[in-house]
């Protein structure tokens, strides 16, 4: 089990903070000045605030960085009562940002922090001030949402694996020892620089799952897809208009097998016509993990911008 004061090997040197105002104990980074404006830094499956770590780095020189992990994920608690949907984890972010207030708010979205992101901006559209995606999807009730979701699936390794593990009943077994074979399941997902792995990298992805009981957010996000019990969010017409007239920008690394350039950042476009669009060539799903350097100075430069 992940230790909450590991720095794995002073790789992620960032004092733990703890909110339990979603009804279970939520780990997040915290760093920069508390007062300004608030990058939030949303991961997705199976990683944790540890993907961003060169990114709060980057960026907390001049603005507060938080970086929380969702429920069964990274240093968070894993509780056994609750269910692990997409509309959890909207509902749980929901209630960390009203607990601590937050405002003038940057997403910074990877993964399914994209829908759960964009889930938050539905719900408090005034709160938001800029978007950014990042390997990260943006649905917001477009109507080519469910074509291009079914699309990806179709050509995706990951999502074709889920869909098969499923229906064998094979799914939660494999995911209940995902800090075993958390290589494996990253390397499916996909990235492509493998001088990032070495001993402490393992550890600080697979540790969290050291055996079925705390395996259940990385189950819950794939058997979620597989049996259709998540919930987007839609917004009403109020925050639609807040949202698409909210500066955005999308960086996507080109080489993702999971997330397809070709199906999602159509979605982004319909929401952000204007917005622009970074394609990384030779840079996989976790392209924080591939382009860490790149991705931070492209973001300070729209920050600055926008």
């Amino acid at each position: 089990m992940m230790s909450l004061n590991d720095t794995f090997d002073g790789t992620f040197p960032f004092a733990p903070h703890f909110s339990d105002a979603a009804g279970f104990r939520m780990h997040y980074a915290d760093e920069g000045p508390t007062s300004g404006e608030v990058i939030l830094c949303l991961h997705g499956e199976p990683t944790w605030s540890y993907l961003f770590r060169e990114l709060i780095l980057a960026l907390s020189r001049n603005y507060r960085v938080i970086a929380p992990d969702h429920m069964g994920f990274g240093k968070s608690e894993t509780p056994g009562h609750r269910t692990y949907w997409l509309q959890d984890h909207i509902d749980n972010i929901e209630q960390f940002v009203l607990a601590l207030d937050l405002s003038d708010i940057t997403l910074v979205m990877h993964d399914f922090g994209g829908p759960v992101g964009m889930g938050l901006a539905a719900r408090h559209p005034g709160r938001i001030r800029r978007i950014i995606a990042t390997n990260g999807p943006t649905p917001f009730g477009q109507r080519t949402l469910f074509d291009r979701i079914n699309a990806n699936a179709a050509i995706s390794p990951w999502f074709q694996w889920i869909i098969h593990a499923e229906s064998h009943g094979r799914l939660e077994p494999v995911l209940s020892e995902l800090g075993f074979n958390i290589l494996s399941t990253l390397k499916l997902n996909g990235f492509e620089n493998h001088t990032r792995i070495n001993d402490t990298w393992l550890r600080a992805y697979g540790s969290r799952f050291a055996g079925p009981a705390d395996s259940a957010g990385a189950i819950g996000w794939a058997k979620g897809f597989a049996i259709g019990a998540h919930r987007f969010e839609v917004p009403d017409a109020a925050a639609l208009a807040a949202i698409r007239s909210t500066p955005a920008l999308a960086i996507w690394g080109d080489a993702d097998r999971t997330l397809a350039a070709e199906h999602f950042l159509p979605l982004f476009s319909e929401l952000f016509p204007q917005a622009p669009i970074h394609r990384l060539v030779g840079v996989g799903h976790y392209s924080l993990e591939d382009a860490p350097e790149e991705i931070a100075e492209l973001i300070a430069t729209f920050l600055k911008s926008s």
